[in-house]
């Protein structure tokens, strides 16, 4: 609203200053600030309110360090991360920005998806919120609405860079980009030249059918990718700041990879593709990191408050469609490393375990609690050395250093051809 109303007063008085909101770096350099802010002055102010509600988390005594004394903590935390982030945006954004409008909606979608998870629990004093069939529907209704989005709107367009030779011994190259902008299924892609890849590669075979089918394909893989990275978040956030940091370093990555995708200038000179208004997530980004950060500092051991469903589950999903939005979801295997492997270990300890009736491969899932867990009980802990228990605070940093590791993988991939 602020940048909407900047605009007018720009256009019509030409009031000093009001220039300033133009600049993607002043917007998002503000919006960190003022979500950041909101987290932090009014996410005090919600956590109390939380604890007069009596809303306090559901803990199972599974024998893990410190599990008892997070009873009664108050849930639903995730509250502060939406309201620090939507009243950034609402004021800060360019609400006529269908990549603006689709990140707000994802916002809201899984947030109310999983603020309704985390009600039921409450009422029913126990840990069962909605049913795991109804959050996948949720989840896949939202992959269905970007993928769809994406394919129907003409803002969602791009230009691809081609390289061309300016010497005779092609030892110069310079990048080029195309006049026209172009809708397509073209995505990034690491260790390949020019990182571009198309999923209509993939549908060749169907002859005239080959782009309609290449879209099937896309809102496929959107779909998926939603939903993994959102159950993702989900199964990491076990421990007092694990899943906000995480997410965090993820965060600052992603809007790196917005910012020089939505730059002609630093499009060229990486040799990216640039995606014409897609800066204007940048700003979004900046919100979203202020408001992580801002809910980290009443999240970190020991936790005052958890975030819950309605923020794992918000975030995951937030990453995702940022992600598909500037053509990047094929990078998230890499940078979003734990959240899959988080995935993946829940995955093949429920398989192993009635694969072989009681085998277990890690002494707990999802994967952080393995390291929490007394005793030497599954295939993984035979071999892991010391047996002794790691500490939360210990487990929670180690893997902030391998979110940080990640992230500057997936930044190389870029450039190993």
């Amino acid at each position: 609203m602020l940048y909407h109303l900047a605009e007018f007063l720009n256009a019509n008085y030409d009031i000093p200053g009001t220039r300033l909101m133009t600049y993607i770096t002043f917007r998002s350099g503000a919006a960190l600030m003022l979500s950041l802010f909101i987290a932090l002055v009014f996410g005090r102010k919600i956590i109390d309110r939380l604890q007069l509600m009596q809303v306090g988390e559901i803990i199972r005594d599974l024998g893990l360090q410190g599990q008892k004394e997070k009873k009664g903590t108050p849930t639903m935390g995730g509250i502060i991360i939406i309201i620090s982030l939507l009243v950034s945006c609402l004021l800060l954004g360019n609400l006529t920005s269908v990549y603006m409008i689709l990140m707000l909606v994802s916002t809201i979608w899984l947030g109310t998806l999983g603020f309704c998870d985390d009600y039921l629990k409450i009422k029913r004093h126990n840990k069962e919120g909605i049913k795991g069939k109804f959050k996948i529907i949720g989840q896949v209704g939202l992959g269905l609405i970007v993928g769809l989005t994406m394919f129907y709107s003409p803002q969602i367009v791009m230009r691809e860079n081609i390289e061309r030779s300016v010497a005779p011994d092609k030892t110069e190259i310079v990048i080029d980009y195309a006049h026209d902008d172009i809708k397509t299924t073209q995505t990034t892609i690491p260790f390949v030249k020019s990182n571009n890849f198309n999923y209509q590669y993939l549908t060749e075979w169907l002859g005239d059918a080959a782009e309609p089918g290449a879209w099937i394909l896309f809102v496929l893989v959107t779909i998926f990718f939603v939903t993994a990275t959102s159950n993702g978040a989900n199964l990491t956030d076990g421990l007092d700041g694990l899943c906000a940091g995480t997410s965090a370093i993820i965060c600052v990555a992603l809007a790196i990879m917005a910012y020089l995708g939505g730059n002609i200038i630093y499009s060229s000179y990486l040799n990216i593709m640039y995606i014409p208004g897609s800066s204007e997530l940048v700003v979004f980004m900046a919100a979203f990191i202020g408001a992580l950060i801002g809910f980290l500092w009443y999240n970190a051991h020991p936790a005052q408050v958890f975030m819950g469903d309605t923020g794992s589950l918000t975030i995951g999903g937030i990453i995702a469609v940022f992600a598909i939005l500037i053509r990047k979801e094929l990078l998230l295997p890499i940078l979003c490393g734990i959240f899959y492997i988080e995935d993946l270990s829940v995955v093949l300890q429920t398989g192993y375990f009635k694969l072989t009736k009681g085998g277990r491969i890690f002494k707990m899932a999802p994967l952080h609690h393995h390291f929490q867990k007394p005793g030497n009980s599954g295939i993984v802990a035979l071999i892991q050395k010391p047996l002794a228990i790691v500490h939360e605070s210990k487990i929670v940093t180690r893997f902030w250093i391998i979110g940080i590791f990640l992230a500057v993988i997936t930044f190389v991939t870029l450039k190993i051809r």
